[in-house]
């Protein structure tokens, strides 16, 4: 049977995917989210930028108001939407929508509210480009290792922060599944076997691990 590792723990339905397909899955969180202390400047801001879920949550929290959201991913997109927030532009990766901004917003002054881990790719980008971003950490992710003797077929991997920490105790061995480019960046440096998610969010990724394993067994 395979054997699938999911280092995030799942909804039951989407465990149910996985199930239904005839593969065995184990599950553990490979990091832990923390919502930090943080202070808003003047509201309403005029120009958010979110590049996860994470940083929406701790946002919401504050009650911040924010007039125009530029964000990453179809679920930070309809988080934000679902509370009244207007999404300015939506991307696929942190480096799509770095472009979109440069491009199509280059006077624009930006918010960029963040975790502790973020990536480079979108600060840097819009610096090297003279658009101005200010930085708040919202959230803090630590690492969670878990050492896993027994060898899996698949790993599935939703943040460059989960690759890390499952290779704090872990050789990488069968196919990594990365829900987007950015994960996939990180997994790169462990091996060349990945397969990434036509577009983000946790069923397309799994979908995308069932069938890869479907088309295994009819080869």
């Amino acid at each position: 049977m395979v054997r699938i590792l999911s280092t995030k723990k799942l909804e039951r339905n989407q465990e149910e995917l996985l199930l239904n397909a005839g593969l065995s899955l184990v599950q553990y969180d490979a990091i832990r989210i923390e919502m930090s202390e943080f202070k808003i400047p003047q509201q309403p801001i005029e120009n958010a930028v979110f590049t996860s879920k994470n940083a929406v949550k701790a946002i919401l929290q504050k009650a911040v108001e924010i007039q125009n959201a530029f964000c990453v991913g179809d679920k930070t997109a309809a988080l934000l939407e679902e509370q009244g927030i207007s999404v300015k532009v939506k991307a696929q990766d942190a480096s799509e929508l770095a472009m979109k901004i440069t491009t199509d917003f280059s006077e624009v002054n930006f918010i960029f509210f963040c975790g502790n881990k973020r990536r480079d790719e979108l600060p840097e980008t819009l610096k090297k480009h003279r658009v101005k971003i200010d930085e708040i950490e919202v959230y803090r992710t630590s690492l969670q290792a878990m050492e896993f003797p027994q060898p899996f077929d698949g790993i599935l991997f939703f943040s460059p922060s989960g690759v890390q920490s499952y290779h704090l105790q872990n050789q990488m061995q069968g196919t990594a599944f990365c829900i987007g480019e950015t994960t996939a960046s990180e997994a790169r440096k462990h091996t060349k076997n990945i397969v990434v998610a036509a577009r983000p969010g946790i069923e397309n990724l799994i979908a995308k691990a069932v069938n890869h394993f479907r088309k295994e067994t009819h080869q």
